[in-house]
């Protein structure tokens, strides 16, 4: 990790830059993949299933029997604790629900606002060196709440062309039965054309590796809605003289595990502290099953020394992280300071895993710097909004002259002319 001094105002875009993503490269391969299916179908997708995954499938979807057989394979201890997950993630998710919105804006006009679920989603769930089962709760269980008709999911086959039973059994939990073995930019594709096979979604959900996120942004082209733009995993530490180096250091890791191009910055007031947090990353690292990949991320990664919270947040709202984890004194007032950021986790007992995991906040957020404008994944993310409005007559006697004043100010003569139509009393 480097440090960094008390930078320099116009020193910070450089600081803060992200790996580069060669996209274009990327791009081209998930076209070529997307055309192939849209035109092969199941085809396509057993092709580069066997390319990528190194597995010949001839039927892609997980049978009734294996989901349940599944149960059987979890530990008692893995079970309690997903069980624990599945409520807080659905508490905190049914108190998402809004009532509809009605309002009567003049007399004889009401307006008025209703939910209706996207009526089928695709979920990605990552199954490659780190089967994200908790991922499952974090798309299905919003999507079960919300309503949506169907729920399809999609993770990568192992050599043996099976999925994690962990994926399976919190599948099953969360009432998501139709579950497909196939992962990576032909799932995305198989989502977006449809294949004989795998059902046609109207929006993509889950995160994924740099191909993932190709296929993904590349599936709006073709009408299909998705989650976010996202990118490799980040996390951004404010630690004041308050935090405990121990543990900024174990969340800077936990981050940087997710995989070689994620990113993980520590911002601090105080010298001492980021050095005893560099101490405390070196031998925590030295623990870790995955230190290669946590080593290849860190080396990308920052320690930033500032003279005050004003530069600090100046800083965080720059970055606008993923991950942000107020390690400081003044947690909740720094807090509300925060105007750029996924997810933010206040004081030295609130690890950013828990968030990944249980605490009942969705982990599925923006990376690369898009959460400047775009949410994490709410309830909201599997509905849209449908408006209506009612006129009476007497009301278009009082509004319809301004609709119609309006229309001809902008040469429009048949909306004009369908209000003053009505406005005259003659319904022959």
């Amino acid at each position: 990790m480097k440090k960094i001094l008390y930078p320099k105002t116009s020193e910070l875009a450089t600081l803060l830059q992200r790996p580069v993503q060669n996209n274009e490269s990327l791009r081209a391969t998930a076209e070529g993949i997307f055309s192939e299916i849209e035109r092969n179908g199941d085809q396509a997708v057993a092709k580069y299933t066997k390319l990528f995954d190194g597995v010949s499938l001839n039927d892609f979807k997980i049978s009734k029997k294996v989901i349940e057989t599944a149960a059987n394979t979890i530990s008692a201890r893995l079970k309690e604790a997903i069980t624990v997950a599945y409520n807080n993630i659905t508490s905190f998710h049914e108190a998402q629900q809004t009532p509809d919105v009605s309002v009567e804006t003049q007399l004889g006009v009401h307006c008025w606002q209703e939910k209706r679920a996207i009526e089928a989603v695709g979920l990605y769930i990552p199954g490659g060196s780190a089967p994200l089962f908790s991922t499952v709760m974090m798309l299905a269980i919003p999507a079960k709440i919300a309503g949506c008709k169907r729920v399809i999911l999609c993770s990568p086959p192992n050599k043996k062309g099976e999925i994690a039973p962990e994926i399976l059994y919190t599948a099953q939990l969360c009432g998501v039965e139709d579950i497909y073995a196939v992962g990576g930019i032909q799932a995305i594709g198989a989502l977006t054309f449809g294949t004989q096979s795998i059902p046609k979604v109207d929006k993509i959900f889950g995160p994924g590796n740099r191909y993932v996120t190709a296929a993904k942004q590349l599936a709006l082209q073709f009408g299909v809605a998705i989650d976010m733009p996202a990118g490799p995993s980040e996390v951004m530490v404010f630690a004041d003289d308050t935090a405990i180096p121990k543990f900024v250091a174990a969340d800077l890791l936990s981050q940087a595990e997710h995989g070689p191009d994620s990113q993980v910055i520590l911002v601090c007031t105080s010298e001492k502290i980021m050095n005893k947090v560099a101490e405390s990353l070196v031998v925590q690292l030295d623990t870790l099953p995955r230190k290669e990949v946590a080593s290849k991320a860190l080396a990308h990664s920052r320690a930033i020394v500032v003279k005050t919270n004003s530069e600090a947040l100046a800083i965080i709202n720059a970055y606008a992280p993923e991950h942000l984890i107020l390690a400081v004194s003044d947690a909740k007032n720094m807090a509300r300071k925060v105007e750029h950021a996924g997810s933010v986790f206040l004081g030295n007992y609130t690890p950013e895993s828990a968030g990944d995991y249980a605490s009942g906040t969705n982990h599925t957020l923006p990376t690369y710097g898009f959460a400047r404008q775009y949410s994490g994944v709410t309830l909201d993310s599997f509905t849209k909004n449908i408006t209506f409005q009612e006129i009476t007559q007497q009301g278009l006697q009082a509004l319809g002259p301004h609709v119609a004043c309006m229309a001809a100010a902008e040469g429009l003569a048949a909306h004009q002319r369908a209000v003053n139509i009505r406005l005259v009393d003659d319904k022959e």
